[in-house]
Parts: C-alpha cells; sequence; structure tokens
C-alpha cells in the first residue's frame, strides 16, 4: 500500500494540504464504517517480534508501541481503519465541549523539502455530543483508543477546568485513556495553562473527577495523560512535568508542535503563524522527552510524538525515556503503512542489541 501511495502522493499534494487532509479523513470515514470491526490487530509480526514489542503501559495492552497523534481524527471516530493501517492505539481529537470551526482558512501548510507541516487549525471539531454518539456506536476494537480534550477558544483560562470536566464527563466512558491538552499553539492563551499552578489545579480536578467515578457501580478507572509543549525553557518544563506527576497524572505526551521555525527558515512558508511538526521537529522533541524522563526520574510512562518518521527515531524516543510513540506528520510523508514499517524495524532494532522494551526505555537518559 505504501508503494501504491507514493505513486500517487504528488497527486495528492497538487490539492491544498487541509483539503487533502479532508479527503484523506472521508475515505477512513467511509473503510471505519463499512467494515467496523476489525478481526485482528496489523502489522502480522511474527511470535518473536511480537513478544519483544508488546507491553502493559497504564495497565492497558499495547500490541507494540506505535500509535496515531492527535489531529487527524478530531471526533470523526476513524479507529477501526486507523488499526487497520497498523497502529496498535489511536488518539481522537482534540475534542472541545461545544463545536467550534477553528481558524480561518488556509490553517494547514506542508514544507515537503523538510518533510514538515505547518498548522494552525483550533481545535476544529464537532463537540461533545456528536463525538459522544459516535463513541457509543463504536464495537469493540482490536487496540486502544484514546480521547484527547481541548477547552473551547471563548472559554477563559480562568474557567478552563469547567471545559476539561465537562470533555472528561461526557467522553471518558468511551476512552481507555483521556489526554489533557493544554499544549497547542493554535488556541489563544493555552499555553498559560502550562504553569506549575495551573497544571496542578487543571490535573487535581479531572483526576479526582475520575476517582469519584471509579467508586461508583461499575466504575472505571481511565488513565489521566498530560500533553506538552517543546517550547518551554528547560527549567520550566521540568518543574511542569514533576507538578503533572504529582497532581496524580498517570502519563505524559512530548511533545505537541513547535512555535520554533529552526530547520525550515529558508521557506517563505514558514513565516505562516502556526504549530510545525514533522522531521524539524525531530531533535526538540527527543531532547524534551529525555529530559522529562530525567525529571520525574521514569515514575510515569512518556508517549513520544514529534518528529518520528521511522524505526531509528522510534527507537532513538524509546530510548530517551518513551514507552510508546505517536505518529501524524510520518502518515503524510511516508505512506499509510509506516507505522507497520516502524513497528517491524524496531524490532530489528532491539533483537540487534539484546534489549526488550523494557531494558530500552531510557536507558540513554540513564548514562
Amino acid at each position: 500500500m505504501n508503494r501504491l501511495y507514493r505513486l500517487f502522493k504528488p497527486l495528492l499534494f497538487l490539492f491544498d494540504a487541509e483539503l487533502a487532509h479532508k479527503l484523506v479523513v472521508a475515505v477512513l470515514v467511509l473503510w471505519s464504517r463499512l467494515f467496523p470491526q476489525p478481526r485482528e490487530l496489523k502489522p502480522r509480526l511474527n511470535e518473536q517480534d511480537s513478544k519483544r514489542l508488546k507491553q502493559t503501559v497504564f495497565g492497558l495492552p499495547f500490541a507494540h508501541p506505535i500509535g496515531l497523534g492527535a489531529g487527524l481524527d478530531k471526533g470523526r471516530v476513524l479507529a477501526p481503519a486507523c488499526f487497520r493501517l497498523g497502529f496498535s492505539f489511536v488518539e481522537i481529537g482534540s475534542v472541545t465541549p461545544r463545536p467550534q470551526s477553528g481558524n480561518p482558512t488556509p490553517r494547514m501548510f506542508r514544507i515537503v523539502a523538510r518533510k514538515a507541516l505547518l498548522n494552525r487549525m483550533g481545535f476544529n471539531n464537532d463537540g461533545l455530543a456528536p463525538v459522544a454518539a459516535r463513541l457509543a456506536r463504536l464495537v469493540k476494537q482490536p487496540g486502544i483508543v484514546g480521547i484527547n480534550l481541548g477547552k473551547n477558544k471563548d472559554t477563559a483560562n480562568e474557567h478552563a477546568v469547567d471545559d476539561y470536566l465537562a470533555g472528561f464527563s461526557a467522553l471518558a466512558k468511551y476512552a481507555d485513556y483521556v489526554a489533557i491538552n493544554v499544549s497547542s499553539p493554535n488556541t489563544p492563551g493555552l499555553r498559560e495553562l502550562q504553569g506549575t499552578r495551573e497544571i496542578t489545579e487543571l490535573i487535581s480536578a479531572v483526576v479526582r473527577e475520575r476517582n469519584e467515578r471509579v467508586a461508583l457501580p461499575g466504575g472505571r478507572r481511565v488513565p489521566v495523560l498530560i500533553k506538552l509543549s517543546p517550547d518551554e525553557p528547560d527549567e520550566r518544563l521540568d518543574a511542569v512535568a514533576r507538578a503533572a506527576v504529582a497532581a496524580g497524572a498517570d502519563g505524559i505526551i512530548a511533545t505537541n508542535t513547535t512555535l520554533s521555525r529552526e530547520g525550515v527558515e529558508e521557506f517563505p512558508i514558514s513565516k505562516e503563524p502556526g504549530g510545525l511538526s514533522g522531521a524539524p521537529l525531530t531533535q526538540r522533541a527527543l531532547a524534551a522527552c529525555a529530559r522529562i524522563h530525567r525529571a520525574t526520574e521514569g515514575k510515569v510512562p512518556i508517549i513520544g510524538v514529534g518528529g518520528i518518521s521511522n524505526a531509528a527515531d522510534a527507537y532513538a524516543r524509546i530510548r530517551a525515556g518513551a514507552s510508546l510513540l505517536q505518529l501524524y506528520s510520518a502518515l503524510v510523508f511516508e505512506g499509510p503503512m509506516v507505522a507497520a514499517e516502524i513497528a517491524r524495524g524496531l524490532a530489528l532494532l532491539l533483537e540487534k542489541d539484546g534489549l526488550t522494551m523494557a531494558q530500552a526505555i531510557g536507558i540513554d537518559s540513564r548514562m
């Protein structure tokens, strides 16, 4: 399938980036609705590779570490198609309490020469009620489904906790885990919620809500994760990560897109506002992952995301401290089966070094 994609990619890239995104989503929606229950999780790994890659993280079984990051599926619930593409977990969102159209277009751009995307989408989504209805209809899947929560653009930061609590209340029942997004650069003022006091208050409130629900009949402990920015100064990133863990976060997603234009400065499109993802983010996100792993002393798992496009990138992120990984831009530039390719390549790299996943996680951050 990747070879076929690479054949047609130049044609697809003739379209505006957001239009191409919408066309791909339309195909995935149709695929998911026509065939809602994958019989098995791809890629089909041999017994040795499967044993090497599978893990239990947040108390959940992951067949391998490669997942789909938030941003592709903003609430359409494309999980069946995405599991067929080889992802072991899928993150839906960001979803806000009320529907919002996002920022004015154009708001998504490619920098093809650097395998980068620049976007300022602004949490465009249908809101909680339609997304909850779609999730309620989702049949049992072979992988893990996470939900990414955001706040509405017109919700003042002093009331942001209410938006995240509303999102948790509406969608957690359908989620294997919930991620709190306070790090998108495309909602004005959102990153101001990454202060240690704000993070502590927000996570504590959501964890309290989760724990109260656990106490109810049929209650379930849904892991709560926080997604952080790669643009925080080192000491602030350390402090925020420690505050998140102290407040009860079960894991950290490192990282969101960056406002830096390092590596793409010569391209006129880089002057557009928005968050940069893809290959130019690789080293920045890798360093943030390693720093968070050290700052938190490995107390909670990290999902590494940002500029991962091949098995070597994936292995480096695991060695820096990530237990799981997410892709998005690589899907655009490398093709629909990139997750399967990376999973198989990662198994080979672990075998070459004689390491299990547990042994590899954070090994370079401990040196």
